[in-house]
């Protein structure tokens, strides 16, 4: 089992940056594919970025591609997601998320494919 930590969060014009964190515990964080999802109010829950266990491999939702940058350090147990470029509507709750899955595995892009998650970290980019 693994418990994930997000931070980073915050309050940001639009055309900022954030970096947020997600801090796992437990010794076998190389295990698990990562991701990163957000939920905005009123709307469902949807994939921002994947990451393989390796790095060697990964996804981005097409609204985020080119802005944002997931990686991880599998000796820090942590894995991070660079939000360049902000948006007004990249506001929302994020959450990091762990798969735990063989080696050469694809990360998932569904929430239905995690199961362990954050407790989520606010968002806000105003315009």
């Amino acid at each position: 089992q693994v418990q994930l930590v997000e931070s980073g969060g915050g309050l940001q014009q639009a055309g900022g940056s954030l970096r947020l964190s997600c801090a796992a515990s437990g010794r076998t964080f190389n295990s698990y594919a990562m991701g990163w999802f957000r939920q905005a109010p009123g709307k469902e829950r949807e994939f921002v970025a994947a990451i393989s266990r390796s790095a060697t491999i990964t996804y981005y939702a097409d609204s985020v591609k080119g802005r944002f940058t997931i990686s991880r350090d599998n000796a820090m147990n942590t894995v991070y997601l660079q939000m360049n470029s902000l948006k007004p509507e990249d506001t929302a709750v994020y959450y990091c998320a762990a798969d735990l899955v063989p080696p050469g595995t694809l990360p998932s892009r569904s929430p239905l494919g995690y199961d362990y998650w954050g407790q989520g970290t606010q968002v806000t980019v105003s315009s």
